[in-house]
């Protein structure tokens, strides 16, 4: 997750405590969705209860690696993208690389598919990304041209003053 080239040890150590609490949030909702269909609808509610704090927990760890006040909605998507395309060029085609070795069918199909995603939230963020950026420019003619629009009528006032 962090951007640096050596992360400290204790922003590699807040990354492994997100990666733990997001898995500990994903794996309780599952086990609550296995123990509701099971019908014991108190397990699920007590996994779901602590899945909620999990992600108070996982929260409080993006704060201290994504400092809010240096997180712009750019900023934001650029390093999703970074993510995502990690994921479908290094991460899943290792996996899969590893999975075809072992013969795993099922994991082969699972990361050949997460590959295709990983691709498409990449593209979707790039695609939002360009288009801010374009409103942002059409913003910044639409402002220029009432600055001077601004300039022009303070100057004739000025000049009206001064006759």
């Amino acid at each position: 997750m962090s951007t640096t080239p050596n992360p400290s040890v204790t922003i590699t150590n807040l990354e492994s405590a997100f990666a733990g609490e997001s898995m500990a949030h994903i794996k309780y909702r599952y086990f609550a969705k296995l123990a509701r269909a099971a019908g014991a609808e108190d397990v699920a509610k007590i996994f779901e209860a602590t899945a909620e704090q999990e992600i108070m927990h996982a929260f409080g760890h993006l704060d201290l690696l994504y400092p809010k006040h240096l997180l712009t909605p750019a900023k934001s998507l650029e390093i999703a993208i970074e993510g995502e395309t990690y994921e479908y060029t290094e991460m899943y085609p290792k996996f899969r690389h590893l999975a075809v070795k072992e013969g795993n069918s099922a994991a082969v199909a699972e990361f050949d598919e997460q590959i295709a995603e990983s691709k498409e939230h990449a593209d979707a963020f790039r695609r939002t990304l360009e288009m801010a950026a374009k409103r942002f420019a059409a913003l910044a003619k639409v402002e220029e041209r009432h600055a001077n629009h601004y300039r022009a009528a303070l100057a004739a006032v000025q000049d009206a003053v001064r006759v």
